[in-house]
């Protein structure tokens, strides 16, 4: 037996069917990685490493690109290209040049446009492979991150404050409202060594028992770790900072007004006791000289027919 499918036929009943349909769920920013026209091998193994960490949210291009200079006016065109061919909002960029060795480039777009960016250099890099541990500690697959800033340069410096939140951004995941401790495995965590510079390292959680409900935590590092350089960074235009943190306004709720999919809006209106008996009436209402004319006319036709009686 085939159901048949009821079609909306009117604007009305196409809102209301569009009301109740089920919502979409945002996931996590897609990553979108990508390599310069020269790289070394220890960039190479980072940008590796990066696309393993995020690799159930990363699309990675292993092609050598010529003309992308997105610190340059025109040469971020080729990332907001890929950015909006492969739906990504968070960029990793790759390139190795005698003057900027080992240079790493992350990058946030708005709307497909470039947001903002921060270059680094990549120093005493460890990979993921060069680490040895228990391999049933190994963080699982989509797994919810901690993080851990320590310095005080986080708090004074500009460069770091603008590398902490794209580092956030970067490897931070789907955005959920409640957590399960047991369910986080691994932490990422960042020292601030100077004003520039900041040793990143990645671990896994270890959970022993403490005799309290709150276990006790281990750290096992699991790679990678490297110390990230600030060279350069490029904050968001103010125009298109403005766009991107504006936030759905909600319509404020009247009181006694409901809605109904057939008769629109509706509202209760409560009027106060009138009184009607205590009320005055004035000579000017148009009833009351209607009936005075009425008596008067019948007074008179009244005092006629008794001086001309039949």
């Amino acid at each position: 037996m085939v159901s048949a499918i009821r079609v909306p036929k009117s604007q009305r009943a196409r809102r209301e069917l569009q009301k109740h349909a089920p919502k979409l769920v945002e996931t996590g920013k897609k990553t979108l990685i990508l390599h310069g026209t020269k790289t070394s091998a220890v960039l190479n193994s980072v940008l590796s490493d990066i696309y393993h960490l995020k690799r159930d949210n990363a699309v990675k291009y292993t092609k050598k690109n010529d003309n992308i200079r997105p610190f340059e006016s025109g040469g971020e065109s080729s990332l907001e290209f890929f950015s909006l061919k492969t739906d990504c909002s968070l960029i990793v960029y790759g390139s190795h040049a005698k003057k900027r060795p080992n240079n790493l480039i992350l990058g946030r777009t708005y709307d497909h446009h470039i947001y903002d960016l921060v270059e680094v250099g990549v120093e005493n890099y460890k990979s993921m492979e060069s680490y040895v541990y228990d391999k049933k500690l190994a963080p699982k697959l989509g797994s919810k991150p901690f993080f851990a800033f320590i310095g005080e340069h986080f708090e004074s410096s500009e460069e770091l404050k603008h590398l902490k939140e794209v580092l956030l951004d970067l490897f931070r995941g789907e955005i959920v409202e409640n957590l399960n401790i047991a369910g986080v495995d691994r932490i990422y965590v960042c020292t601030a060594i100077s004003p520039t510079t900041v040793y990143m390292m990645h671990c896994a959680l270890r959970l022993k028992r403490s005799g309290t409900t709150i276990p006790r935590m281990e750290l096992v590092e699991v790679g990678p770790s490297m110390d990230l350089v600030v060279r350069r960074h490029r904050l968001p235009v103010e125009s298109l900072k403005k766009e991107a943190m504006k936030t759905a306004e909600h319509a404020k709720k009247m009181k006694n007004v409901t809605k109904d999919p057939v008769q629109g809006r509706l509202g209760k209106v409560y009027m106060p006791d009138q009184q009607v008996g205590k009320l005055t009436l004035s000579n000017d209402i148009k009833g009351l000289k209607r009936e005075r004319r009425e008596a008067k006319k019948n007074k008179e036709h009244s005092k006629k027919q008794k001086v001309n009686p039949e």
